[in-house]
């Protein structure tokens, strides 16, 4: 059914038999008409590192969809409200997904909060610059170890930065399995250094014999000087004319380290993970925030109308210390979406308010939420489900 929600054809007895990992029994929802599956979501667990170093347990949603003749007649509504009682029950702070539309979930709480640029980059031979931080040695590994190798690197570098998630052994057996379905060559290849390891995964496209295209599918590394080495390896692939890496940070440095950084360009920047905060005072109590003066935030959340309330954010952390529409009014307010997009740091609560998502009733306030959301790293997720 999620397939032909998607205008995909129907998966055949070998596609089931790939998909049915995917599909926990006990955190699947459908929706039936008659004797027919017209509607599903599911989702899997998995943890997410947020600003502060908290770490939550998370339901990453997944395989979403409604039939083409059914939708529209609120079945996503009770599919996502179903969802998230029962994260809410699990006691999953954050619900995360990937949207395949952008107007879709944002009804539903989900906002924005983290954000990845496509690059491409020409091999014109002149590779990284002599001076760049390349230490380490990077080697190619059989296609058997991909999956082992990944998989244990991937565990110590998950909860490096704020969006990022750990993954499950079914999702390790999909990039493979992508890969040998599409009969593309898959390249892969670990980094060990003195200053963090890493891993890059690549496949080969059609093209000219000595220019081909290099598609990095998966690429994580402990610091800049693992990412450099990884790039400077997937660049000095012999046959490459040109590699492209989709879902890549807002902050890799590649520029500052290609000997001519107009080797490199950006192609799209686009939304990447969409957040919902399934239990808003537990998420704010346990973000870290700046120390900066205090600053009242009303927060609206028609979905889940228990998260709703007046949050005094002070002294690094966060409470609800009113209900909306008490005596204590707020300064700033927005809905749970809107919280969203600020909750990771990929938003300032300045521009949020400047766009529309965030109202101000008091302007001096903008400067301190700005300062209290501030963060030191770009929020990036990585890992596509």
């Amino acid at each position: 059914m999620f397939f032909s929600a998607l205008l995909r054809p129907p998966l055949d007895d070998d596609g089931w038999k790939r998909a049915e990992p995917a599909y926990e029994p006990d955190r699947t929802f459908g929706v039936h008409a008659g004797d027919a599956l017209v509607g599903t979501a599911t989702s899997f667990p998995c943890r997410m590192a947020v600003p502060g170093g908290a770490v939550f347990d998370t339901a990453a949603v997944t395989q979403v969809g409604v039939r083409a003749d059914h939708t529209r007649r609120g079945l996503l509504t009770a599919l996502m409200r179903a969802q998230l009682d029962d994260a809410a029950a699990r006691g999953e702070v954050l619900a995360a997904l990937h949207a395949t539309e952008a107007r879709i979930y944002g009804r539903f709480g989900y906002g924005v909060a983290t954000r990845t640029q496509c690059v491409q980059v020409r091999r014109s031979g002149r590779g990284l610059r002599p001076e760049a931080p390349v230490v380490g040695e990077v080697r190619l590994v059989a296609p058997d170890e991909i999956e082992p190798l990944s998989a244990a690197l991937h565990e110590r570098i998950a909860l490096d930065r704020p969006g990022m998630i750990t993954r499950g052994e079914t999702w390790w057996r999909s990039p493979a399995e992508r890969a040998r379905r599409d009969q593309r060559p898959v390249l892969a290849a670990v980094h060990s250094g003195p200053d963090g390891d890493g891993f890059a995964v690549a496949t080969t496209g059609e093209g000219e014999f000595a220019a081909r295209p290099l598609q990095v599918e998966d690429l994580h590394a402990e610091g800049v000087a693992a990412t450099a080495a990884l790039w400077q390896f997937l660049l000095d692939v012999d046959l490459v004319g040109e590699v492209t890496a989709h879902g890549r940070p807002l902050d890799e440095p590649l520029d500052l380290l290609l000997a001519d950084p107009r080797d490199r360009t950006v192609t799209t920047v686009e939304d990447e993970l969409w957040l919902r905060l399934v239990d808003v005072p537990a998420a704010l109590a346990a973000r870290g925030f700046a120390d900066a003066p205090p600053v009242l935030l009303g927060v609206h959340d028609p979905f889940r109308e228990a998260n709703a309330g007046v949050y005094r954010i002070a002294g690094g952390t966060a409470e609800r210390v009113e209900p909306l529409g008490g005596p204590v009014a707020p300064e700033l307010e927005c809905d749970v979406a809107a919280l969203a997009m600020a909750y990771l740091g990929d938003r300032r609560p300045a521009e949020l308010a400047a766009t529309g998502w965030w109202t101000v009733h008091d302007p001096a306030a903008l400067e301190r939420a700005d300062a209290a959301f501030a963060t030191a790293v770009v929020p990036w997720c990585g890992t596509m489900f």
